[in-house]
């Protein structure tokens, strides 16, 4: 079995140690990590399994909110690089775990709480999305989803559609695009699940154009990616308002006969009923090569992020 390692000091280096919100990521550091993700991903291409850039290293996945898709990346990742996972469900302390990890994957349903993690950690900690407010890596996913199939992360229209007052996908994909120049974003939801003001007002002021709808065939036939987003039950805290806005968009083929041939579209999963399984096959759908591709991108995460971390950070 071929096994490969990368030399790790190419680069500049991350310019954060902990990854807690999109708002810390540069520019520069999305090259080098969509850079590296593209390497893991041809090498894979090219038959190898295993790779040992994290070898000796241990990461720890702390989830208190149910996770498949974001948790088993992380592991499988950390995996493929030669290192080790241990997983705990239950509360535990930042200090005691610092002790057993050289890194920490952490999703909470409170927002802000893996930012007050970190804050008592010796090691590197993740976030693996925060309640309703952000998704860092999901983010860097997508993005390099984007270059991959549009070639270019600037000079975009991106609609984002569904739920964009509690998406933390979302919201870390808005903040990161608006990095590159001449990006145009179009938000379309329903008016109680609008993003929030601060949030919107931050995007103008650095020069982003930004329109709202909430008619999606009236501006599909603009964009060069629409990212899907589904309304989370869990995130309501009166069930009529869910229910009142659960099912005000699908996306089914019939819409997307209107669009660019090369735009796509794009969700982070799973969906309820907002992409209808008719769209799975059309050459736009991109959300399954987005979800299979996870695992490189958080692959060149650790492998970068680890240089940040001692091993045996224990005492």
């Amino acid at each position: 079995m071929q096994l490969i390692k990368h030399n790790d000091k190419n680069g500049a280096g991350l310019s954060f140690r902990h990854l807690l919100d999109s708002g810390e990521v540069t520019t520069n550091d999305i090259t080098q990590i969509l850079t590296l993700a593209g390497r893991y991903h041809q090498e894979a291409r090219r038959g190898v399994r295993r790779w040992q850039d994290c070898q000796d290293y241990i990461l720890a996945t702390l989830f208190f909110e149910p996770s498949t898709r974001t948790r088993f990346s992380f592991e499988a990742a950390m995996l493929r690089l030669g290192g080790q996972i241990i997983s705990l469900e239950l509360a535990d302390t930042a200090r005691m775990v610092s002790g057993y990890a050289d890194m920490i994957v952490m999703r909470h349903e409170e927002a802000g709480s893996v930012a007050g993690f970190a804050a008592h950690a010796r090691v590197p900690i993740i976030n693996g999305g925060d309640g309703s407010n952000e998704h860092p890596t999901q983010a860097l996913v997508d993005l390099y989803t984007i270059q991959l199939e549009k070639g270019r992360l600037d000079n975009l229209t991106i609609g984002v559609v569904g739920d964009l007052k509690y998406s933390r996908t979302a919201h870390s994909l808005l903040n990161m695009m608006s990095l590159y120049p001449d990006n145009r974003f179009v938000l379309i939801s329903h008016p109680s699940l609008r993003l929030g003001q601060a949030e919107k007002q931050a995007l103008v002021e650095i020069g982003c154009m930004v329109m709202e709808t909430d008619d999606l065939a009236h501006v599909i036939r603009e964009l060069d990616v629409l990212y899907v987003t589904r309304v989370q039950e869990e995130r309501f805290t009166n069930p009529k308002e869910y229910q009142a806005v659960k099912d005000a968009f699908c996306l089914r083929r019939g819409t997307l006969a209107a669009a660019k041939p090369d735009m796509i579209v794009m969700h982070a999963l799973p969906r309820v009923n907002e992409i209808n399984t008719e769209v799975d096959n059309l050459p736009q759908a991109k959300y399954f090569d987005q979800a299979s591709r996870a695992i490189f991108v958080r692959m060149a995460l650790l492998s970068l992020m680890k240089e940040h971390g001692p091993i045996a950070a224990a005492g």
